[in-house]
């Protein structure tokens, strides 16, 4: 695909910016941005074509009210003129520094925090983990990473505090609420918390109402998805669908972190994807549970499992095998303006 092809599908494909460009102008009352992950299609559909993604003008005119992103560059005239122009727009934002791997990262890190804050970022981002389930085949490798992760955020922490800007470790299906809340009382530090994934944590046998209790009183900003699921040989099937067509019951969760901050930051992530195979009647799966170091008892099994039974799908789960780019770009955008107009209808977003 040609860099002219990538624009011309741009510029036909969602037909809804157009509409909803008006809407942006009150963005400013609102609190949902958008998160990189929501537009994995136009970033490879830009990538192909070969030029960056404007993320931040999509989400402008999505309507939405900030952006997760990062700065074009470190360059202070770069960062201003970044600044300016979301400032024009008024949108938030939330980046994703690198955090530091050691104490030799430290002051790179310092830079970037400097330089992202300058930038208008009111809260950074970070998702430590991959899948446990997926990358670990053993409880020891899986608890060495877990500890490794702590040391990080542990060498961040004075950093975050120094520039007052709060970090959000997202619950990335790496650890349990449980785990996370613990060590994040622990850490006792008011410049790190929890970016709240609403679906994340069903793939670890969690009600995402449970999840959200225990992680609210940690929790910095949000990313804000509605769940679906379905049986298949080996466990269920997990996929991202519109707002109001899966199980996550968005009102409760979002009065559950207004109530420790009025004014949290909700940000989309409407991943378009094939469905997520969670694979709980396999041994690999419990592998990095087979100790009461990391519990998962049967009863959490048995509560998601439930779930499964008695939420079937309202729609088809998504999938994108098989679609062209084109394909892949319509539907993208499609299940993401479904989302962001059930917000702005039903979820005060």
């Amino acid at each position: 695909m040609t860099r002219r092809d990538v624009l011309a599908l741009a510029g036909s494909l969602p037909g809804f910016l157009s509409s909803t460009a008006a809407s942006a102008q009150t963005s400013a009352g609102r609190r949902m941005g958008g998160t990189p992950t929501a537009f994995l299609a136009h970033v490879r559909a830009a990538r192909e074509g070969g030029g960056p993604f404007d993320i931040v003008e999509h989400c402008h005119q999505m309507g939405l009210a900030g952006v997760q992103t990062n700065p074009p560059s470190m360059d202070p005239e770069a960062i201003r003129k970044f600044r300016e122009r979301l400032e024009s727009y008024r949108m938030h934002l939330v980046t994703d520094p690198r955090l530091p791997k050691d104490a030799s990262e430290v002051a790179a890190f310092d830079a970037q925090v400097k330089a992202h804050k300058e930038a208008g970022a009111v809260a950074f981002h970070a998702a430590l983990t991959g899948r446990r389930y997926d990358d670990f085949t053993a409880f020891e490798p899986w608890k060495e990473m877990f500890l490794d992760r702590q040391r990080q955020v542990q060498l961040a922490e004075p950093v975050l505090r120094k520039y007052k800007v709060p970090l959000g470790l997202e619950n990335h299906k790496g650890y349990r609420s449980a785990e996370q809340a613990a060590w994040l009382k622990r850490l006792g530090s008011e410049w790190v918390g929890v970016c709240l994934d609403f679906g994340n944590n069903l793939s670890l046998c969690e009600d995402p109402l449970d999840t959200a209790r225990t992680l609210a009183p940690y929790t910095v900003y949000a990313h804000i998805k509605d769940m679906a699921m379905e049986e298949y040989e080996d466990g269920f099937l997990l996929s991202e669908v519109p707002f109001g067509e899966g199980l996550v019951d968005l009102p409760q969760i979002i009065a559950i972190l207004r109530k420790k901050d009025p004014n949290m930051i909700f940000n989309l992530e409407m991943i378009t994807r094939d469905p997520l195979k969670i694979p709980v009647f396999t041994p690999k799966y419990w592998a990095t549970f087979d100790d009461s170091y990391s519990p998962l008892p049967g009863r959490d099994l048995a509560k998601v499992l439930d779930l499964v039974h008695k939420h079937k799908p309202k729609q088809p789960l998504p999938r994108t095998a098989g679609l062209s780019v084109a394909q892949q770009l319509k539907l993208e955008d499609e299940l993401n303006q479904k989302c962001a107009t059930y917000a702005r209808e039903h979820l005060a977003l």
